[in-house]
């Protein structure tokens, strides 16, 4: 089940963030770039948005299924990559060594220079697509649910 987006088309997305990362022109272009290589080779399906475009800001690329899998910003001196529902996720390497705190997400820096457990990775990847498609089909389940209360138990 594929999650309904108001964002522009992934196509125009992804020549967003292509042209983005260009625009960086250092290793945190080239870092986003193999991330988000790593993050289709996990996940074929994943949709890619670019979100929260200002006028001070240049905007976050943003892979989703069923809802948001991860963002990838870039700082100065880190990438950060944040996981929408990380802190649901396992993550028995642990690749998260940001936001740990967070009741929800969580965040993998990678500072210049590091290199990212690649198989790791897209098993973290394919987690968090999971963990959505979990997300979703209990959110269908409790609206089934409650049809059939609703139905079976009518309102005076």
């Amino acid at each position: 089940m594929r999650a309904k987006h108001s964002a522009p088309s992934s196509s125009t997305a992804s020549k967003t963030i292509s042209r983005r990362l260009e625009d960086l022109g250092d290793w945190r272009g080239e870092t986003l770039a193999l991330v988000r290589a790593m993050i289709h080779e996990a996940d074929p399906d994943i949709l890619e948005e670019f979100k929260w475009a200002k006028a001070t800001t240049p905007g976050v690329p943003v892979w989703s299924h069923d809802g948001i899998v991860c963002t990838g910003e870039t700082y100065k001196a880190v990438v950060k990559l944040t996981f929408a529902r990380g802190a649901f996720i396992a993550d028995p390497t642990q690749l998260f060594n940001s936001s740990l705190e967070g009741g929800t997400r969580r965040a993998i820096d990678i500072r210049e220079g590091e290199t990212l457990n690649a198989a790791a990775f897209r098993k973290l990847i394919q987690a968090a697509v999971a963990e959505n498609g979990d997300v979703v089909a209990k959110r269908a389940l409790a609206k089934k649910s409650a049809k059939k209360r609703s139905a079976r138990d009518p309102e005076p």
